[in-house]
């Protein structure tokens, strides 16, 4: 007599664990921290997908449009400028994962604004948990250039992790 599978017992796909990375040593930090915490003997619940934002040259130059004489001759140079940024970035979580023995690791750079880039990553790889690190920005700076965890704790559709990287003592 053949055995069949019920639908229960079918291999459901793995959970996503997403984590936004950036330049900062809060974002390592809160690599690092998931790495250890859930990713331990390259054995995990979790596939894990890294997703960098990079900014366009235009928002980094601050341009609404071509306002200012010489803008085209600077925005080819900032674009380079934020792709060889993005290509350390994301070569630096990749080394990471090895040394820690995760080899199975999904790493995008998507150009955007972080907030958006963040949570539209979310929803394309249907993650259930996304980690992001604490800059530890003060109220005033927080206002000002808003906060990339606290917009995405209010608005990704799954459980948000952010990792504070703990004070150092003087």
């Amino acid at each position: 007599m053949a055995s069949s599978k019920n639908s229960d017992e079918s291999e459901k796909p793995q959970p996503v664990m997403l984590v936004a990375i950036d330049e900062s040593e809060h974002s390592a930090y809160a690599l690092k921290w998931t790495l250890d915490h859930f990713f331990n003997n390259n054995s995990s619940a979790f596939r894990l997908v890294l997703v960098h934002a990079r900014p366009s040259a235009t928002s980094s130059v601050g341009l609404a449009g071509p306002v200012y004489t010489g803008a085209a001759e600077i925005l080819p140079i900032v674009d380079s400028d934020l792709r060889k940024i993005a290509a350390r970035v994301a070569d630096a979580a990749k080394q990471l994962c090895i040394k820690k023995s995760v080899n199975d690791v999904i790493v995008e750079v998507v150009e955007g604004d972080a907030r958006n880039v963040i949570c539209d990553t979310v929803e394309k790889y249907r993650a259930s948990i996304l980690v992001v690190g604490s800059h530890g920005y003060g109220a005033i700076k927080r206002a000002v250039l808003g906060s990339v965890s606290d917009y995405c704790a209010h608005h990704a559709h799954c459980t948000v992790m952010i990792v504070k990287k703990p004070k150092t003592k003087h």
